[in-house]
């Protein structure tokens, strides 16, 4: 079956990309459709398996290593402001500035374009605190900005333990192995498929098929675990996909029901 993805290497430059023609084998299942339980997991990051912290959080800790204290109403009417801009982990940008077109088309496929762009969003907003984007930005890299959900750590330690391969696939413009040491779960992720890396994004069923190849799983035994329908386009790579609700920083999530999901 033929689909139309977002080029990957090989197809001239990141800035020339459009779409590519990859051929997406047929699925050949165990039994009939549906039936075989999957026994590999992918995972996206952010907002399946940790989240990034309150943006007021965010706010005042970024302001705080400018060496401004914010009150709360304060850093909560520059905390929607910042994130109706665009925020790393939060909704869409309401507009993107001309002049940050390029860098944030392509933030999740260099390091030097995520930090651009989202540093640049967070400059169109006056905050009176010098050097406030760059701290935002900072936080973001580091695990005190971060939150694993409820059940993360316990879900990936059982996985573990029944010798279940785990993939991190995301699309990210920066390494996130170290948020994941940090947080608890890297001893239980046997690889990660970075956009940033591989130079490819999600929804390219290039990349579901990358991470499947990361842990010696075929796509069809595999299950891709995530938040958002770029997570589910795992489907075209011939994976099957679970898609979790919304939930706070911390909260639960409906990681558990992945036991379920899977061979027993």
């Amino acid at each position: 079956m033929q689909h139309l993805v977002p080029a990957g290497h090989g197809a001239g430059t990141r800035r020339d990309r459009r779409y590519r023609s990859v051929i997406v084998p047929t699925v050949e299942q165990d039994g009939p459709p549906g039936t075989t339980p999957p026994s590999a997991v992918l995972f996206d990051f952010h907002g399946t398996l940790a989240q990034v912290e309150d943006p007021v959080q965010w706010v005042r800790a970024a302001a705080a290593a400018c060496g401004r204290h914010l009150d709360r109403a304060e850093a909560t009417a520059l905390a929607d402001r910042l994130v109706t801009a665009g925020r790393a982990g939060g909704p869409p940008p309401r507009r993107v500035p001309p002049h940050l077109a390029e860098v944030y088309a392509e933030r999740d496929l260099y390091q030097h374009a995520h930090r651009a762009a989202y540093v640049g969003l967070a400059e169109t907003v006056p905050s009176g605190v010098d050097g406030l984007p760059e701290a935002l930005y900072e936080r973001l890299l580091c695990p005190d900005g971060w939150l694993a959900y409820r059940d993360t750590r316990a879900i990936l330690a059982e996985l573990h333990a029944r010798g279940v391969p785990v993939a991190v696939v995301s699309n990210i413009g920066f390494d996130i192995r170290p948020l994941a040491e940090a947080l608890g779960f890297a001893g239980y992720i046997d690889a990660y498929v970075l956009s940033y890396e591989l130079g490819y994004c999600k929804p390219d069923p290039a990349a579901f098929v990358a991470a499947c190849a990361a842990i010696g799983a075929e796509p069809q035994h595999a299950l891709m675990v995530g938040d958002t329908p770029t997570d589910a386009a795992a489907v075209l790579a011939g994976c099957r996909a679970y898609v979790l609700p919304a939930a706070p920083p911390g909260a639960e999530n409906g990681l558990s029901a992945v036991l379920s999901l899977l061979r027993g």
